[in-house]
């Protein structure tokens, strides 16, 4: 839901994710009073800057920063030299302390943001994806992928065992043998006796690509043996394990820049 008010400033406010995440995109000259919510907050200031007052300290964030605040904390905010744009994710503390277990292997149950303000191009890059998956209503797993990673470097993962290769390279072969079944992360860290984060972070190391992103691949890799063989966009796409025509297209054109249907047309000559 967007509103523009009569400063010209606006606002959009989208629930995502079954009410567990709440995606917010401001434009605004406004000065905020002192408030709370009761979710945790992460966000990147997009352009212009801001300056608040929290429990941590009065700060400044520029462009690139990353904004952070912890159910209950008091805060305000304010402009610096006219609007600033900025985009916040608020995450329930169920959705925030289920990724602080896994993180710290059931040592923790809850934590809280340290820095009202992070300046790291590498969490900013990492609030960006999660952003993007959390809009996307296809890409829970990737979602979930995302918050973690991002959440992990904001937290600071403690250092944990070295994973065993022989696990990941297990996973990958289940991936490998029927890419189009469902391959939660929740289902990869059991299988292989690790936490979702070890998982992320060790089958990264070995191919390269989060479990998401590899299961996406071998989906794709799937769709283009099938289109060449003169199976429908459609069928190919379902075949493959992707949700619907629509999602293989998104996905075949985010990795390759042309569309599935470019491809099929050059086997049909």
């Amino acid at each position: 839901m967007g509103r523009r008010d009569v400063t010209g400033d606006d606002y959009r406010v989208r629930s995502l994710r079954s009410g567990s995440v709440t995606a917010v995109d401001a434009r605004s000259r406004r000065s905020f009073a002192r408030h709370a919510h009761d979710e945790f907050g992460v966000g990147l200031v997009t352009n212009g800057a801001q300056r608040s007052w929290s429990g941590r300290g009065l700060v400044e964030a520029g462009r690139g920063d990353i904004i952070t605040v912890n159910p209950g904390e008091l805060h305000d905010g304010a402009p610096i030299g006219g609007r600033r744009v900025w985009s916040m994710l608020y995450l329930s503390p169920a959705l925030v302390d289920g990724i602080v277990a896994d993180l710290s292997e059931g040592r923790l149950t809850s934590r809280e943001l340290q820095a009202p303000v992070v300046c790291d191009a590498e969490a900013a890059r990492l609030f960006a994806v999660a952003r993007s998956a959390a809009l996307d209503d296809g890409s829970g797993e990737r979602f979930e992928e995302r918050l973690t990673l991002l959440l992990a470097r904001l937290f600071g993962a403690p250092r944990s065992a070295r994973v065993p290769h022989d696990r990941l390279v297990q996973l990958r072969a289940r991936i490998d043998d029927d890419p189009a079944s469902a391959h939660t992360l929740t289902e990869l860290a059991a299988q292989a006796g690790l936490s979702r984060f070890q998982t992320i972070r060790g089958f990264s190391k070995l191919t390269g690509l989060t479990p998401h992103a590899y299961v996406m691949q071998r989906r794709l890799d799937s769709a283009r043996r099938l289109i060449r063989s003169g199976a429908t966009l459609v069928q190919a796409a379902l075949d493959a394990g992707f949700t619907d025509q629509s999602h293989m297209h998104r996905i075949f054109t985010a990795r390759h820049g042309f569309t599935p249907g470019v491809y099929a047309a050059a086997f049909r000559r």
